[in-house]
């Protein structure tokens, strides 16, 4: 008990701040004490009782809140984990079960294929699941739609189909679609190559379509017939037909070659073993360049990494390659095997990314300045030997100069060809001039071909620019008062029609009062033949051809998909108005719009991106932004997992130095 006295307790009483009130106490319910000890005893207790459990029982109920909190974190983990097991030993339950496939129906013409066409080879009419059941067996009696290629392309006119309108055929050498931009990610192990791929006939299942693993190699458009080529096992070759109703030639292209010899000392980076085999070759060099019986001279030259182009392809060639020797193979290799490394990147014009704006141009040149990457602009490869570049560049004295790089490895990346099928289709057609491509209108029908029956996407095809073919029939369309003149009310009449068969052309015919004033020159109010063919030839010229991209290839097969997807929707009402199978196209959809969504590309650990009015350049920041860009164009859910796992390895562990 606490003594004090009446003195002390007034002087602490005027002095502390009371905690609470106390009420006072009717007289028969007051506590009997003694006298001096009533008021003080009790308000004396009351305030050091609440002092003292304040002081002592905060700690203890933040411990309290701690514990509890800390459990029920650890219990949520513990019945979610126990949650996740039980759901995967469940899936593993139901995905292990017997199946039966006793009786399996299989159309005897698969079986035994009837032999046909002008070399008399097998024609595969039926395939061999085309019976398995009813859904089937009702897609054999649709119209046979055969995709030449699994690419970009292929894969946009797969998406937009709905299913159920087409006997969808899948022809191509590989069994599986790449998404090509990260190539040069895999070639230096930041993401796995498996990462970068989807199985065809997990993407066709949706439609329940078949997959050919062959090579297109002929086409007869005549009786409707596709000539593929496929490897059997033992290494022999087989051909066969393939009849179809509709076909979309989707192949992509091969690189250019400019004339330059020994381009088979090169690698090219468009498929996954192209991906593949620089990985090898490149941990390869480092374990020679890393031996002490490998000589200075032959170290650097197997340390030296040339890049013939300076587009995005082999920009971001040499930024991976950067990274990967200075993020990972610095700590794992001798370090004067990452003083001997010398990356080089040829390019022809004056600035690497010329496609893009000037602004992103230099700041990816002084990015690649800082790293110390060698930029040889405004040069020519000259040859390519087993190990040396040999390239010419205009001296400071206006003279051509040749120069050499010793080197172990050579990358070609500049400019696109035709492909081996390409070709053999434009050889076909006598109107098809391009070198590059096949042309095709603006609804993506090859030109020369049955109209609704062949087109072609992606890099295999290039849209018409040149409007001086269609002179006459836009004349006879416009010419009103068949005077054989144009006035300016039927030139307007006629840059509608023009627009309407070459959309790309509508940037040219913004102005067309100040175009037909130009280009009248006898000043007649009216444009003759000739005036008119002067004029449409100029339009012509100004139209720039679309990209080879995959922005562009995607983009015409989703249109494609989709005004398919329309004609077999509508063709009983097409029917029914009288219009022919070939006029299905304008019926039901516009002519192919191209929509620039914008171009980036990375350059070490930073990425730039065009969107066309403005630009986006950056460190960090921009290398996230173009990560998730890449991230949301994956095909399926599967690879955005093995995507985002890939990269959270490469930033946890670093790449994988293995030679595989």
């Amino acid at each position: 008990m606490l003594w004090t006295t009446p003195s002390s307790m007034r002087s602490l009483h005027a002095h502390a701040r009371p905690l609470h009130r106390v009420l006072p106490l009717p007289a028969h319910s007051r506590p009997s004490l003694p006298g001096r000890f009533r008021p003080t005893a009790a308000k004396t207790y009351a305030t050091s009782t609440s002092s003292s459990s304040t002081t002592t029982t905060k700690p203890g109920i933040r411990w309290r809140t701690f514990a509890r909190y800390t459990f029920y974190l650890a219990g949520s983990s513990i019945v979610g984990l126990g949650l996740l097991t039980g759901a995967i030993f469940l899936h593993d339950a139901c995905t292990y079960r017997e199946r039966h496939i006793d009786g399996v129906p299989v159309s005897p013409r698969a079986l035994h294929p009837e032999r046909g066409g002008p070399k008399n080879l097998p024609v595969l009419s039926r395939l061999l699941s085309d019976l398995e059941d009813d859904e089937n067996r009702e897609l054999v009696e649709k119209p046979h739609l055969v995709i030449v290629g699994g690419g970009w392309g292929a894969v946009g006119v797969i998406d937009k189909l709905s299913p159920g309108d087409y006997h969808v055929t899948i022809v191509s050498p590989e069994t599986y679609t790449t998404f090509t931009p990260l190539l040069p990610s895999a070639a230096v192990g930041t993401v796995s190559v498996r990462s970068l791929v989807e199985p065809l006939r997990k993407i066709a299942a949706r439609l329940k379509g078949h997959l050919i693993n062959a090579r297109a190699v002929d086409l007869v458009m005549s009786e409707r017939l596709l000539e593929v080529e496929t490897i059997v096992p033992g290494g022999k070759s087989e051909r066969m037909y393939i009849p179809y109703d509709k076909l979309i030639i989707a192949v992509g292209s091969t690189s250019s070659t400019h004339g330059v010899p020994g381009l088979e000392h090169c690698f090219q980076l468009k498929t996954i073993s192209d991906a593949q085999a620089i990985r090898k070759r490149i941990i390869d060099n480092f374990e020679a360049a890393s031996l002490p019986t490998t000589t200075p001279e032959e170290r650097r030259k197997l340390l030296s990494f040339v890049v013939c182009g300076g587009g995005p392809t082999g920009v971001e060639t040499a930024a991976e390659i950067y990274d990967l020797c200075q993020e990972d193979l610095i700590n794992y290799f001798p370090k004067i095997c990452r003083k001997e490394v010398s990356i080089h990147l040829i390019q022809s014009r004056e600035h690497i990314l010329n496609t893009y704006s000037e602004a992103i141009s230099r700041y990816a040149e002084d990015k690649f300045m800082h790293d110390s990457i060698d930029l040889i602009t405004s040069a020519r490869v000259q040859a390519i030997g087993p190990d040396k570049v040999t390239y010419s560049k205009r001296g400071p004295d206006g003279k051509m100069e040749t120069h050499e790089i010793p080197t172990n490895f050579v990358l070609w990346s500049t400019g696109i060809a035709m492909n081996p099928f390409t070709r053999r289709v434009a050889d076909l057609l006598p109107n098809q001039v391009h070198k590059k491509a096949i042309e095709v209108d603006a609804h993506l029908r090859v030109k020369g071909a049955p109209l609704g029956e062949v087109y072609a996407i992606g890099d295999a095809s290039t849209i018409e620019t040149s409007v001086v073919p269609y002179l006459l029939e836009l004349v006879d369309e416009a010419d009103k008062n068949k005077d054989g003149k144009i006035d300016f009310e039927e030139w307007e009449i006629m840059v509608s029609r023009i627009k309407k068969r070459i959309p790309m052309a509508e940037e040219q015919l913004q102005k067309v009062r100040e175009l037909f004033d130009l280009y009248d020159s006898d000043s007649d109010n009216s444009l003759n033949l000739n005036e008119l063919a002067v004029l449409l030839q100029e339009i012509g010229n100004k139209i720039t051809a679309l990209p080879a991209t995959a922005q562009v290839a995607s983009q015409q097969g989703k249109y494609l998909g989709k005004k398919l997807s329309k004609i077999a929707e509508r063709r009983k009402v097409l029917e029914a108005n009288g219009l022919r199978p070939e006029e299905a196209d304008e019926a039901v959809s516009g002519p192919f719009r191209y929509l620039h969504l914008g171009s980036l590309a990375y350059i070490g650990n930073a990425a730039v991106f065009d969107l066309g009015r403005f630009s986006f350049m950056g460190g960090l920041a921009a290398m996230y932004a173009w990560r998730s860009v890449y991230w949301s164009e994956q095909v399926s859910m599967r690879t955005r997992a093995l995507l985002m796992i890939d990269w959270i390895v490469r930033g946890v562990w670093g790449r994988d130095l293995s030679r595989l």
